[in-house]
């Protein structure tokens, strides 16, 4: 009997830096996962050295990302440090749409400067929010979060690099390896004609 392997679970990544780069690591970890195409500010952001590193295929965006940009039969898009915006038609052309982190507990302080605002507005808590992106800006339905204390003398750089950001990959890499283990089991009942 020959044994049928399940495609795994393909992946655009979008953006840049320290997240962008460990994003792909923690993807790359997960058997069940392809990232098929990273797209990225530019060839030498670190997610960019990363993906020529891996020889993954690499685009460059820099405000938006569109279809044209999407490998063929992309699963999800996921951005990690993404300030471009994501199209509707990009978004649609994804199976399972497009995720997204957001430093802040959404719906609380949208935007660029979420953790700057949470600081100057005296909070004791913030977080961070993996959503599925819409047509606002992060305005998508919350889908996973987590906590944390932000500290008297924090700046907005501390507090990213000891607590958001390390949250964020480690809330993203959750929340791509349960859908990865999902399609996969999926795929494997439909194949043996099980329906789950």
């Amino acid at each position: 009997m020959k044994t049928e392997l399940v495609a795994p679970l393909r992946l655009a990544l979008v953006r840049q830096k320290w997240l962008g780069e460990k994003v792909l690591e923690r993807c790359l970890s997960i058997g069940e996962v392809e990232v098929a195409r990273v797209i990225a500010p530019s060839a030498d952001d670190r997610l960019g050295v990363a993906a020529i590193r891996h020889r993954i295929s690499l685009h460059l965006a820099d405000r938006q990302v569109t279809p044209a940009h999407l490998p063929y039969n992309v699963d999800l898009i996921v951005c990690a440090h993404a300030h471009a915006y994501v199209t509707r038609p990009a978004r649609q052309a994804a199976r399972l749409g497009a995720i997204g982190y957001h430093p802040s507990l959404l719906p609380l302080y949208r935007g660029k400067d979420a953790i700057e605002q949470a600081i100057a507005a005296g909070q004791r808590v913030t977080g961070g929010t993996v959503y599925e992106l819409d047509d606002g800006y992060d305005t998508g339905r919350e889908l996973d979060q987590d906590w944390c204390f932000i500290r008297p003398d924090d700046t907005p750089t501390e507090l990213w690099r000891r607590e958001l950001g390390p949250m964020g990959l480690k809330l993203l890499g959750h929340r791509i390896r349960g859908l990865a283990l999902r399609s996969y089991r999926a795929s494997f009942s439909r194949r043996e004609g099980v329906v789950s």
